[in-house]
């Protein structure tokens, strides 16, 4: 049997980090996933999707991600229920987040999330056994390929590039 859920989405609101009565950091929070199809006259419709982290991972999340971020979250669909104060039984579908990822959007300086760590990096839950790092692991790149620098074009000025002839056949 397969239960493999992989989304990407907004956050709907800071995500808040709770601690168990036994110690274990957890953290909730909601995501908004756009739909794929649209009809037409109307507007794009998206899912909320709840989404949960532990440990070390729910801090990751709490600590990088804010309102607004694009996350990407690798894990399951776990439904369970519970009776509320009210005395009524409630249904709840939820993801329990295996990995979460930035996406590699960069937002402006004046956010709080995602500046002191970018690019397209995950955390993967490690085996909790002992003392943990709370940072994700940098990425690995093969010894075999070292890639060279790419130019950046984000200080350039219009000198930098040449005007295209408009009566030439483009070649594609």
């Amino acid at each position: 049997m397969l239960n493999r859920v992989i989304l990407m989405g907004r956050l709907v609101a800071d995500p808040e980090l709770k601690t168990t009565a036994s110690g274990i950091s957890v953290c909730s929070f909601r995501i908004a996933v756009d739909r794929n199809y649209v009809k037409q006259g109307e507007e794009r419709k998206a899912d909320f999707i709840d989404i949960v982290c532990w440990r070390q991972q729910a801090e990751f999340v709490c600590r990088y991600f804010g309102k607004g971020a694009m996350i990407a979250v690798d894990g399951q669909l776990q439904t369970r229920t519970y009776q509320a104060k009210d005395g009524t039984n409630r249904y709840v579908v939820e993801v329990v987040a295996d990995s979460v990822s930035f996406t590699g959007e960069r937002r402006d300086s004046g956010s709080n999330y995602g500046n002191n760590y970018g690019g397209n990096q995950a955390y993967n839950a490690p085996s909790y056994g002992g003392n943990q790092s709370y940072s994700a692991p940098a990425p690995q790149q093969p010894s075999y390929q070292q890639a060279a620098p790419q130019p950046s074009y984000q200080s350039g000025s219009n000198s930098d590039f040449q005007d295209m002839p408009l009566d030439d056949d483009l070649p594609f």
